[in-house]
């Protein structure tokens, strides 16, 4: 997809127990350009949190951290639809050895007939640290296993490799791709050295974080211009997004799903300098990284209440799109005007209890229709 080809909304399929894979045959419908599954052993939500104390969400699933294997929820999803693409949102190269994702995603590939996007990361904290994973230089790992993928991929043969953290010694891959097309290489990415990674080695883009369009577009031109240095054609990779937003009726229901102790917890997915950048000091302290500082775990009940304590409910409203669906959909369209082509709109209101979860998919189905109809129509 290019610049000039329009919007199309993806969707996602949750990983988490309870499993429904009844939603595939909605999302194979052509509405949506693709579909995207989250890979995670642990969700950004403390613990702590996860009480009847501050959420009813809590009284009808014991933990937040119920996750299945995003590859194998893809290989099932590949089997039971036949039209939209299927996009991991993100597997790391921590946990996964190149040469298994590389065997993997052609395996994927083969059972959905082409329609797989393996989609990657660097990795967070949560996921990896208390699992005993070497975190170190995760930039450096991503780069090398995504070297390692392609050499797997393109060369013919036993390949030998002695890289900083992988060796291959007469490795093969012989399984040919389906119908000679590798699957596509989409990449989560924010920083200058990953996006600068994006543009040599990505198909597809999604930044971990864009607060504004403009920074939106800067993150994209940084992408593209890194694609014209090498030589490739920077139009071609696809600009995506997952927006996270509230989508209330009213004032008055974002006033409410603003204070929900969940939603207020998004901050912790929002570094210090972000917020300082929106006029706001940080509950968590001016060092505050963001999602990559998290580890739900470790976050006690008292650390949590002092956190609540010092959430301004307006910092949340200065990082995320908040309003009516016509609201959120103008806001999201700006966005579209930075650049970006495949927006996933992932309304967090679902985290400020039952009664708002119950209305969110209605609310983002109308934000999608919005969008397209602001867009001038699906492409």
């Amino acid at each position: 997809m290019t610049e000039g080809s329009g919007v199309s909304p993806a969707a996602f399929l949750r990983t988490t127990l309870p499993l429904d894979l009844s939603v595939l045959s909605d999302l194979d419908s052509g509405r949506y350009h693709s579909v995207w599954l989250p890979d995670h052993m642990v969700s950004f939500w403390p613990d702590a949190l996860w009480t009847p104390e501050f959420t009813d969400l809590a009284t009808v699933s014991p933990s937040p951290h119920r996750h299945l294997d995003g590859m194998a929820v893809a290989a099932a999803a590949a089997v039971l639809t036949t039209n939209v693409p299927l996009a991991t949102s993100v597997v790391d190269t921590v946990r996964r050895h190149p040469a298994l994702l590389a065997q993997s995603a052609l395996t994927i590939d083969h059972l959905s007939r082409g329609r797989f996007i393996l989609g990657l990361g660097s990795g967070e904290t949560e996921n990896v640290v208390p699992y005993g994973f070497d975190f170190t230089r995760p930039v450096s790992r991503f780069e090398e296993a995504l070297k390692v993928i392609r050499l797997l991929w393109d060369r013919p043969g036993p390949v030998d490799f002695d890289g900083q953290f992988y060796q291959l010694n007469h490795a093969r891959l012989d399984t040919e791709p389906y119908e000679g097309r590798f699957p596509q290489i989409w990449i989560g990415a924010s920083g200058p050295r990953m996006l600068e990674i994006v543009g040599r080695y990505a198909d597809g883009w999604w930044p971990a974080g864009a607060w504004t369009p403009e920074h939106y577009a800067q993150m994209l031109g940084a992408v593209r211009q890194s694609a014209e240095r090498a030589g490739r054609d920077p139009m071609a990779i696809t600009p995506c997004f997952v927006q996270v937003c509230l989508i209330g009726e009213d004032d008055t229901a974002i006033e409410q799903i603003v204070r929900a102790p969940l939603v207020a917890s998004f901050l912790l997915q929002v570094s210090a300098q972000v917020l300082r950048g929106c006029g706001f000091e940080h509950p968590m302290g001016e060092d505050w990284g963001g999602f990559h500082d998290i580890d739900p775990a470790t976050m006690t009940r008292e650390r949590i209440l002092d956190f609540l304590g010092r959430v301004d409910p307006e910092a949340i409203l200065a990082v995320v799109p908040h309003g009516t669906p016509e609201q959120v959909a103008r806001i999201i369209k700006s966005y579209v005007d930075a650049g970006l082509r495949v927006p996933k709109i992932l309304d967090y209101s679902t985290m400020a209890g039952l009664e708002f979860s119950a209305a969110s998919a209605a609310n983002v189905r109308r934000t999608e229709d919005e969008l397209l109809a602001l867009c001038g129509g699906q492409s």
